[in-house]
């Protein structure tokens, strides 16, 4: 675990025990110490991807910042005595790097979405932050990226030479992407923020407070787009109640640092 912060334990999946406000100063922290690293966002989606594939549990575990990304993240740290860890929301941790980043000449890269949507949020955040500096935009196609296409996103990040290159391929891809290119992009911080692409272009509807704060985003999610999500979250769902109250309970153990998940009934 690359930053010195306190972590909780989620099915093996370390989780920075942090808020928005911190989140937002240890990246600015990051940025300024000018080091390559990368940030996760991470809620219940990937703690199941990464309880399945060990590799991309490391990539995780190997994040500069692997940020809560919802609820059930924060609920399981205060259960492990870290009281001040609350939710890091995509696109409000977006927000909250844009607003500083006005205040401290940040420049961005928008790496992503369907074709137009980099353009769109590029134009978007132009307009909800005066001043910012978006030194670029890429979408990659949905296959992998061939050499030449990889050349030509390095090339442009350099040219561009962004403190931030804001991800939005979706878990576990972005992640993947991150920990694979961080040093052949060479830029402070990567950034995985998923589906803050659209929701920061209005193709995702945003919910209330008090539906997010109860752990019910992903239902809010699942109505608009019940043919790609609905299958995710019934599989995803139960099975993490499953193994979060065997974890909490002492039943089973799922620490750090194994290649494959040791259980233990005791």
């Amino acid at each position: 675990m690359s930053a010195p912060h306190p972590h909780a334990n989620v099915l093996g999946v370390a989780v920075s025990a942090i808020d928005l406000e911190s989140a937002a100063d240890l990246a600015s922290r990051w940025i300024n110490a000018g080091d390559p690293g990368y940030v996760c966002l991470t809620g219940v989606h990937g703690v199941m991807e990464a309880r399945s594939d060990p590799a991309f549990r490391h990539i995780l575990n190997s994040a500069t910042i692997n940020a809560p990304d919802g609820m059930p993240m924060t609920w399981v740290g205060r259960l492990q005595g870290l009281r001040h860890m609350d939710r890091v929301f995509g696109p409000d941790f977006m927000a909250a790097m844009c607003r500083l980043s006005v205040q401290r000449g940040y420049r961005h890269f928008l790496y992503g979405g369907q074709p137009g949507v980099a353009e769109l949020l590029r134009d978007n955040l132009q307009e909800s932050f005066p001043g910012i500096k978006i030194t670029g935009t890429f979408t990659p196609p949905f296959t992998i990226l061939t050499p030449e296409q990889e050349r030509e996103i390095i090339a442009r990040v350099h040219e561009s030479q962004p403190h931030i290159v804001w991800v939005g391929l979706g878990t576990p891809k972005q992640e993947r992407f991150m920990a694979q290119y961080l040093d052949r992009l060479q830029v402070p911080l990567l950034v995985g923020v998923g589906a803050a692409f659209d929701y920061h272009t209005g193709r995702i509807r945003d919910c209330s407070k008090w539906v997010k704060r109860a752990g019910l985003q992903w239902a809010h999610r699942a109505m608009q787009d019940p043919a790609r999500l609905g299958k995710r979250y019934l599989r995803n769902n139960p099975a993490f109640l499953w193994h979060i109250a065997m974890q909490i309970s002492g039943v089973r153990r799922y620490p750090f640092n194994s290649d494959l998940w040791q259980g233990s009934f005791e």
